[in-house]
């Protein structure tokens, strides 16, 4: 990168540095690793733009510019990823939040207001939390909620814990370690003996085949563990749609993300784990195409 000065200049040139090693959202990128390195918003760049930087200030964007172009993730880089509104610290023990899974969040919360203003009294549970952005946000959007998340990964749980620190939500989410929904058995509520009305999850999906196709940033530096599907990126619903039957209260309602590919087969393994008065419906993502499997379980 060539020592030019100005705030513009310097996201100018980085966006095509960041082009050409395979970016895919170029000056998006630019623009968060200088803000991120000038440590401003990214809305301050554009009221700066004639800004002249220091030497010390070009060297520390120049640092972080460069571990992008080697793949790493910005959010690893910044440290964080905005979701549904929010800032959600990550790392590379989790699965970075995308906007795809806004669509399960907005589902629950549909379903959530329309039992219950605030979703008072009801129980709400997030299967494989990994940095607990959907549990969270379903407590920091419904008040009259208790939330439960569970994952098997201690180091997921850790970012999670961070993440109900920073946003002040740690009394209203519980953390419980273990595979699917094994933490939940008995615990569903200790007082009233009643199951979950809500339950969602965001699984592993890739086939493990195309693991090796996805992009470096992906491949490279989030969890397998958050990735793999198995042999036809339907593994994990073959364990986690069963695990749900076993929570859900009469007149509950589940719904796991999906591979966009998926949908009739999530279908199919959910009216087999969940029985007869599960009714099953797809729904798509804000590009249209089919992100979320949801499941009503008739009274």
């Amino acid at each position: 990168m060539s020592p030019l000065r100005t705030v513009m200049e310097v996201v100018r040139l980085s966006t095509g540095y960041l082009e050409s090693h395979g970016s895919s959202s170029p000056r998006l990128d630019a623009e968060l690793l200088a803000a991120t390195a000038l440590r401003i918003r990214r809305l301050d760049l554009y009221l700066q733009f004639d800004r002249p930087l220091e030497e010390e200030q070009l060297s520390a964007i120049r640092e972080l510019v460069r571990r992008r172009g080697d793949g790493e993730p910005v959010a690893h880089i910044t440290g964080e990823r905005e979701f549904y509104g929010r800032p959600f610290a990550v790392s590379a023990d989790v699965l970075i939040p995308r906007p795809e899974t806004e669509t399960l969040v907005q589902l629950a919360l549909q379903r959530a207001r329309g039992q219950a203003h605030d979703g008072d009294g009801l129980r709400i549970a997030d299967i494989g939390t990994g940095s607990g952005c959907v549990a969270i946000t379903l407590a920091a959007e419904l008040p009259g909620a208790a939330v439960t998340a569970t994952d098997v990964s201690d180091a997921a749980l850790a970012v999670a814990a961070t993440n109900l620190r920073r946003l002040g939500l740690t009394e209203r989410v519980a953390l419980l370690r273990g595979s699917w929904c094994d933490p939940l058995q008995g615990r569903a509520d200790p007082l009233q003996g009643r199951a979950f009305d809500i339950v969602v999850s965001n699984p592993p999906y890739v086939p493990s085949a195309e693991l090796d196709g996805l992009a470096r940033d992906v491949r490279d530096h989030e969890p397998a563990l958050a990735l793999d599907g198995g042999t036809d990126g339907l593994e994990a619903y073959r364990g986690l749609l069963p695990s749900i039957a076993t929570v859900l209260a009469p007149g509950a309602w589940a719904a796991v993300e999906i591979d966009i590919r998926e949908a009739a087969a999530v279908e199919a393994l959910g009216r087999e784990a969940l029985g007869g008065s599960a009714r099953p419906s797809v729904h798509n993502d804000l590009s249209g195409r089919p992100r979320v499997v949801a499941f009503e379980i008739i009274k």
